[in-house]
């Protein structure tokens, strides 16, 4: 394992780790990532790394594992330098510098799929990400305009899980919503309105889609007309609403069991 010692903060190659921030692009699509945990699950997938900056300790650690990827470049750096190379103070002692990885095509998505319209907040794309992975559902869709799950901080609170799933962004809503229902897929929108079905009571079909709406104003009406079936999970009178995250990892799970139970009982 070639190391490359840092003696200086502005060397032009470490740039992209302080510049790079939470849901900016750059041509070749770079990604940071930052943290053992996050960091780690990406050297376990196929994704392109282009370097680590990272503190000795970190590599003795992991040795293993990175000796099994091909990475250009392994900066090794004091903590305290990595603090100034970023702009602010971080409690871990790794990031990563990759490449995206290319989406995934519609018709090659898994047969249960979590879909965001509208979302703006990079932490409830982080969260549902990692619910999702560790629900079993490996496929999800986002609105290409919204935050990246590949952005420094939805990538941190999925604690690395996005790299996992299959991902899809796309442009225009009600075009994937009738692609998808032409692959077979029914449609469940996650909304509360008068004619809504209790998420106890909904039954599931073998291939669908889960569409989680906008974190203050839900699913339009226009969204919601696209929609197969529209599904609500009860709650006390009192409380309007969850959190999107939380909702959709309710939903994914009740989902997840409802269409096990179904087919036991075929």
């Amino acid at each position: 394992m070639n190391l490359i010692s840092v003696n200086n903060i502005d060397t032009p190659e470490l740039l992209i780790y302080k510049q790079l921030r939470d849901n900016a692009f750059t041509k070749d699509n770079s990604f940071i990532a930052d943290s053992p945990k996050v960091v780690n699950k990406i050297l376990m997938t196929n994704i392109v790394v282009k370097s680590i900056l990272a503190t000795q300790e970190y590599y003795d650690k992991y040795y293993d594992l990175i000796e099994k990827r091909v990475i250009p470049k392994l900066y090794v750096v004091k903590k305290e330098m990595m603090c100034g190379i970023v702009g602010h103070k971080i409690h871990h002692n790794v990031m990563l510098h990759g490449t995206r990885p290319e989406q995934t095509a519609l018709e090659n998505l898994d047969k249960h799929i979590i879909m965001l319209d509208e979302i703006t907040s990079s932490e409830n794309v982080g969260s549902i990400a990692r619910s999702a992975a560790a629900l079993g559902i490996n496929s999800y869709l986002l609105p290409k305009q919204g935050p990246h799950p590949f952005g420094r901080r939805a990538l941190r609170v999925s604690m690395g899980y996005t790299s996992l799933l299959k991902t899809h962004l796309y442009k225009n809503l009600t075009f994937t919503i009738k692609a998808l229902k032409t692959m077979g897929y029914t449609i469940y929108g996650a909304e509360i309105t008068e004619d809504s079905t209790p998420l106890s009571k909904v039954t599931i079909s073998e291939k669908w889609v889960l569409l989680m709406g906008h974190e203050g104003r839900g699913l339009s009406e226009e969204v919601l007309a696209l929609c197969d079936k529209v599904v609500h999970i009860e709650m006390m009178p009192y409380v309007k609403s969850f959190n999107v995250a939380v909702a959709s990892s309710i939903l994914m799970y009740q989902f997840k069991q409802n269409l096990h139970k179904d087919v036991n009982n075929l």
